[in-house]
């Protein structure tokens, strides 16, 4: 039976808040075959990841995928560094703007699409911790205005009747 839609395994919550996100990618990922299976339980982490460019080939390395409970001697190592299958226009522009300086890839989500295992690759720029502040400071005040207006409109129905 083939799968159809998208299935989220893993997201990184925290690179929303420790960056900017400037642009995101769909990129495959080279696994083994336990991977596949131990990633199909729900089991994967995100946490200090990151992907390097190395030789004209983009890495994956920190995603953390533990082992599959009924493997055998085949099974994989937890932490080992893989390979993302992207375009060579894509890899070339990649490589262009990481050398520009100040810009890191990030991955923002790990999920089945169709079946395949992809990866949302975000091209990031770090935060200053004053970034940080502000955008929650805009973020309550956002939810603020959003509570008024959701009070304004309960008081004006109860008007109504």
């Amino acid at each position: 039976m083939k799968e159809n839609g998208r299935k989220v395994i893993a997201q990184n919550r925290r690179a929303r808040h420790d960056y900017s996100i400037l642009d995101t990618y769909e990129a495959g990922v080279a696994l083994m075959g336990t991977e596949v299976k131990s990633l199909r339980l729900g089991r994967a982490s995100l946490v200090d990841s990151f992907a390097t460019i190395d030789d004209g080939e983009v890495f994956l390395r920190g995603l953390h995928i533990p082992e599959y409970v009924r493997g055998s001697w085949t099974n994989h190592e937890p932490k080992r560094t893989r390979k993302l299958l992207l375009h060579r226009e894509e890899i070339e522009r990649l490589i262009g703007k990481t050398r520009e300086g100040g810009l890191t890839l990030v991955p923002l989500a790990l999920y089945f699409n169709d079946g395949k295992v992809k990866l949302e690759l975000a091209l990031a720029r770090g935060k200053r911790s004053y970034d940080k502040r502000t955008d929650l400071a805009k973020r309550d005040a956002d939810r603020e205005i959003q509570r008024a207006y959701g009070r304004a409109a309960k008081g004006r129905a109860r008007e109504l009747r």
